[in-house]
């Protein structure tokens, strides 16, 4: 049996140290400890890597981390929603978002053009430039294929970029699939229909492209995943574990709560019921504001597979 230690701090403690200490604090700190655990083993045993992740996530800083760990070799699949996607390219070609508050009079800004997503700000010029940018980015793409998947898209997008802390071009570089069911689902999903509308052979097939991460495992695969928040990119990854005989290796890590019955705060313990992690599996589910929780983490996780070896960048 395991009993609560006392936590001090010692002076040039080590992240991985503290995530350590952190299995004996109580609470949320034993849940993170044990996703750190869980995202060693995963890859310790070379399992196929989903990570997953909601667009706010790519709004705030995290986005040059998620492009470091598919260098790293940390992600081997990744699922994420449209605003992403755009929000990655608005980075990639110089766009920033400022801080703001999460007291912010919301009508003020509204009126001088800016957007908040919680304590961030996003201007309605930076999606002004992302059309700019966007379009000429299509044309190239159209110029050599009229018909691709998703994916395939979003792998011609990140030739394209040339930013090493962008996600798309890390993937493309590396050649990690890139997937985004929900492609239409915000201001890249108008641009797409209104490019179509002056070409109309230009077709991105999503059914085909869930055929492709249906099928980019097998139940051969030992499978992990990590799934940061929810919705429709969590639960895509987490069908394509299910259909090919589970996931071994899963964390979870939302602010969302299981009593709601969602997909976000759906914990990996449920998704035994479905069968998408496995009844023996290596799970664990951490409630907490991803900004905080993952880095801690993952970092963790990093220096220990550094000391072994095991990263491959």
């Amino acid at each position: 049996m395991a009993f609560v230690q006392d936590f001090t701090w010692k002076e040039g403690i080590t992240v991985k140290d503290l995530v350590k200490d952190f299995g004996a604090i109580g609470y949320q700190s034993i849940e993170l400890a044990r996703a750190k655990e869980s995202i060693v083993k995963m890859k310790k045993a070379s399992a196929k890597i989903f990570l997953t992740f909601t667009s706010n996530m790519v709004t705030s800083g995290l986005r040059g981390f998620f492009a470091q760990l598919v260098r790293l070799g940390m992600a081997d699949v990744l699922v994420t929603t449209a605003g992403a996607i755009e929000e990655d390219i608005m980075k990639a070609m110089g766009e920033r978002f400022a801080i703001g508050s999460f007291s912010s009079d919301d009508v003020e800004l509204h009126e001088r053009g800016d957007n908040r997503i919680g304590n961030l700000v996003v201007t309605n010029e930076s999606y002004c430039e992302l059309e700019d940018k966007l379009l000429p980015m299509l044309d190239k793409i159209y110029a050599k294929q009229q018909r691709l998947t998703v994916s395939e898209l979003l792998k011609e997008i990140g030739l394209q970029l040339d930013d090493e802390n962008s996600i798309l071009y890390q993937a493309a570089k590396h050649d990690v699939p890139v997937f985004c069911p929900g492609i239409t689902d915000g201001s890249l999903g108008f641009h797409l229909f209104m490019y179509q509308q002056k070409h109309d052979d230009f077709i991105i097939d999503v059914v085909k492209d869930f055929k492709k991460i249906v099928l980019c495992t097998s139940h051969d695969d030992t499978k992990g995943v990590i799934a940061l928040g929810g919705s429709i990119s969590k639960h895509h990854a987490i069908l394509a574990c299910l259909l090919n005989g589970g996931a071994r290796y899963a964390v979870y890590m939302t602010t969302a709560r299981s009593t709601s019955g969602s997909m976000s705060g759906a914990t990996t313990n449920e998704a035994k019921s479905w069968g998408k992690v496995q009844d023996d599996s290596d799970v664990s589910t951490v409630i907490g504001d991803v900004t905080i929780t993952f880095p801690i983490a993952m970092i963790a996780a990093l220096e220990e597979l550094k000391e072994e070896g095991l990263l491959d960048g």
